[in-house]
């Protein structure tokens, strides 16, 4: 675990997202949950030295983000487009990716269930809890549904997966333009931390860089569109696995990856 300012922490070893939380003198805010089980009852139990959890905010409909929320208690916040996907999932897909990738953590999915959130957003909410300020920013691009939380007070903004940091970057929901143009709203933003949703802490100097990799896998399908290639053929060819190594853990998904995102570029832009 990272202490990257007075009361926020952040850890970002699990598999999966990089979930965080900010300490208040009213209790603890956590942003996103991990998604291993075992990597939850860890969390959890190094959450309770510095409070009882107040709120849980998703930033984004991916069960590598809500996942963990089964295991702690708390107020579940997000957007209303991420309540609709947990409802809409599968407790057997997750079992199922438990078993696969973490097989001391079923024991710990008896009664397993999802918790969706009770208060969600559209596009902005603020919670105030104790002397801190929670700005969630509806920002889409990895998704429609991506939620930015901004914490003011700490100079601090968790990006959720708009931001991968030097690792591979999933596109299989992207909106492309969107996605540029909540970049630029980060890169507005008075923040001197940014907690990516996958890869390392960083701060607004990579947001460029960022960007780059997105306008590069849109210019990248576009030509293969220009080109008169079909979706297989550009799946075939265009790959930006030269670019950033996948993440730890996902290795063995790179060229899967590099399909889906392909085949969502391709969908966008073509139509």
């Amino acid at each position: 675990m990272q202490q990257v300012t007075d009361n926020v922490y952040v850890e970002t070893g699990f598999r999966g997202c990089n979930p965080g939380f900010l300490v208040t003198r009213e209790g603890v805010v956590m942003i996103d949950t991990p998604q291993m089980p075992v990597d939850a009852i860890k969390w959890r139990n190094e959450i309770a030295k510095h409070g009882i959890v107040r709120y849980l905010i998703n930033t984004e409909p991916h069960m590598d983000h809500f996942t963990g929320n089964h295991f702690f208690g708390g107020t579940v916040v997000a957007h209303e487009g991420t309540r609709e996907a947990i409802l809409a999932s599968s407790i057997e897909q997750v079992r199922e990716r438990v078993k696969q990738a973490s097989a001391e953590s079923l024991p710990l999915m008896a009664g397993f269930n999802f918790r969706p959130p009770t208060i969600t957003l559209s596009q902005r909410l603020t919670l105030y809890v104790g002397n801190h300020t929670v700005q969630l920013i509806h920002m889409p691009g990895h998704s429609p549904y991506q939620v930015a939380v901004y914490i003011p007070e700490e100079k601090v903004v968790f990006t959720s997966d708009n931001m991968f940091c030097r690792v591979q970057a999933w596109l299989h929901q992207a909106l492309p333009d969107e996605w540029l143009n909540s970049l630029k709203l980060l890169q507005q933003l008075p923040a001197d931390i940014l907690v990516p949703g996958h890869g390392s802490v960083c701060d607004r100097s990579y947001i460029p860089e960022m960007s780059a990799f997105i306008q590069a896998w849109i210019d990248a399908v576009t030509a293969a569109i220009d080109q008169g290639m079909s979706l297989e053929e550009a799946q075939d060819k265009v790959s930006l696995l030269d670019r950033y190594p996948m993440e730890a853990g996902s290795e063995s998904r790179a060229h899967e990856v590099q399909r889906m995102n392909v085949a969502r570029l391709y969908q966008v832009l073509k139509r």
